[in-house]
């Protein structure tokens, strides 16, 4: 199930969140980052954050929100995690699929991710089945803690037919 995140989820999802962020892979967020400015950050700041739920337990959550304001109002960006015990198991691929459903739902056309970390290979290639293009990559844009510097993409897609 899919459902809109709630502070107790987050409560709950907290460990996850801190885990993804804190091994420097695919978040540039701050690392050291409490769980007030966290909830804050992928919570209060997006139009709407969900979680997947599966035996009461939280398997991942995604937000969505404009990417920009005003003439690109009409592209979204949503941003995804998925707990360590469920990687591999579609969830990701799950949260993508709901978040274009929610998207159009909400009046936007496209979507767009402004930094998919190059060496997260997983990731590019599900988002890449789904549809999404790398239309740029920016170099060395990401400080990867076990790799150094290494390289983003921009990922867009075209959402309405």
């Amino acid at each position: 199930m899919i459902r809109e995140m709630t502070k107790s989820d987050f409560d709950a999802f907290w460990p996850t969140f801190a885990e993804i962020v804190a091994a420097q892979e695919t978040y540039a967020f701050d690392p050291n980052m409490t769980q007030q400015e966290a909830y804050a950050l992928w919570c209060e700041s997006p139009m709407a954050t969900y979680v997947l739920v599966e035996n009461d337990v939280i398997l991942g959550s995604f937000y969505i929100k404009p990417n920009a304001m005003g003439p690109s109002r009409h592209i979204s960006n949503c941003g995804y995690m998925v707990s360590a015990h469920a990687r591999g198991k579609g969830v990701a691929r799950r949260m993508c699929e709901h978040s274009q459903q929610v998207a159009r739902t909400l009046g936007f056309e496209a979507m767009q991710f402004n930094s998919v970390v190059s060496t997260n290979e997983v990731a590019v290639r599900l988002w890449e089945k789904l549809g999404f293009t790398i239309i740029g990559t920016i170099p060395k844009a990401y400080q990867h803690k076990q790799l150094g510097y290494v390289d983003s993409y921009i990922m867009f897609k075209w959402l309405l037919d």
